[in-house]
């Protein structure tokens, strides 16, 4: 069957162009030596990976970070050549496909490395590894000088390389320091405890990329605000930059009616029309990620905000217009129409979460369409 064309008018729209000025101001912003490394793991953050990659790779980014075996095979069947490091934890299965491919592994464990020992002679070519720190985060990661020196030991072997050393600080997004400067200053202790220094030192997520210059060392991990993002809130307003966000999501109205004073809407019939009103219909659904938590959250129609009525279905919504309006008009959910605009923060408000979970919970029914 010859590929289809999208039918159904709901899509995200990725501008590149964003995603590429958000990695030209942090390369202004950083020292001229540091390297940008581009995290672009969960499809970055919904947007679609192959495209952001590339976007930021011509932009400035020198290094691209995922999160699993399978993102990082995915990336390397597009891009050839530019370095790839897993920041989670990997089977030792996985070391050969890595040599083979040029990707980097996160290594925090001196029983890994020992099953990693036989195999290695093997590899046709080195495996570069950064050994992970946990300075406090509690997730994985070497936690003493002692386990660091074991791991760092353990990994002097044939066809292994240390290339690098990092951690990730939990609170660099909030105000308060005192467990920041706590977690920098155990990362600094371990790092000089090592007899050689490896390549590559990065300690920098995106909120201290942004606030905390101090900790660039030798490359940053831009995650969240690469999409035009804030971390937080608090990061939001100490930006050295205006951030441009990457991601829209729009859709057009598919059926216009007019309610009368006590009909209803939707499952439930939780909604009852108080008056005349008109109702306009839209293909988009909790089977799209737009959750069922978002009622009463509004969308933008001709520039002007009209609310959601009744409870979200899984493939249609239903919004109160604020006049009539005609079949294939053009509605946004999450971008700027006219001189409004709902943003991805407002969606995390109304849903008691973080941004970050908004781009990553709109799911690939969803095609992402990409202006250049």
């Amino acid at each position: 069957m010859e590929e289809l064309q999208n039918f159904r008018p709901t899509k995200a729209v990725i501008d590149l162009k964003a995603i590429q000025s958000n990695i030209s101001n942090l390369r202004k912003h950083l020292h001229s030596d540091v390297h940008i490394m581009a995290v672009i793991k969960a499809n970055a953050y919904g947007h679609g990976d192959i495209r952001v990659a590339e976007a930021a790779l011509e932009a400035g980014a020198t290094m691209l970070a995922v999160a699993t075996p399978e993102e990082a095979l995915h990336v390397r069947c597009h891009i050839a050549d530019t370095p790839i490091l897993i920041l989670g934890a990997v089977p030792v299965s996985f070391a050969p496909y890595a040599a083979k491919y040029g990707i980097t592994l996160t290594v925090f464990s001196t029983e890994w490395l020992e099953q990693l020992a036989p195999l290695a002679p093997q590899f046709e070519k080195p495996l570069r590894i950064h050994v992970k720190v946990d300075s406090g985060m509690g997730r994985i990661g070497v936690r003493t000088v002692e386990e660091l020196r074991a791991v760092y030991d353990a990994a002097q072997m044939e066809h292994v390389v240390v290339d690098g050393i990092f951690t990730h600080f939990a609170t660099a997004d909030d105000e308060e320091t005192t467990f920041y400067e706590q977690q920098l200053a155990t990362f600094k202790k371990l790092v000089a405890s090592l007899p050689t220094k490896p390549r590559l030192v990065h300690a920098a997520n995106t909120a201290a990329a942004l606030v905390k210059e101090h900790v660039q060392f030798d490359a940053v991990r831009f995650g969240i605000s690469l999409y035009g993002l804030a971390p937080s809130p608090y990061v939001g307003e100490h930006l050295p930059y205006a951030l441009q966000p990457a991601f829209s999501l729009e859709t057009e109205l598919v059926h216009v009616k007019e309610l009368h004073n006590g009909e209803t809407v939707g499952y439930g019939a939780t909604y009852e029309a108080t008056g005349d009103e008109w109702i306009g219909t839209i293909p988009v659904g909790y089977a799209d990620g737009v959750l069922r938590g978002l009622a009463n959250q509004e969308v933008l129609v001709q520039g002007m905000r009209a609310p959601i009525v009744g409870r979200i279905c899984m493939d249609q919504i239903m919004i109160k217009l604020p006049k009539k309006m005609t079949v294939g008009e053009r509605v946004v959910l999450i971008g700027k129409q006219g001189n409004d605009e709902i943003t991805m923060q407002e969606w995390a408000s109304r849903l008691n979460t973080i941004v970050y979970e908004i781009p990553c919970m709109l799911t690939t029914r969803i095609p992402r369409v990409y202006n250049a």
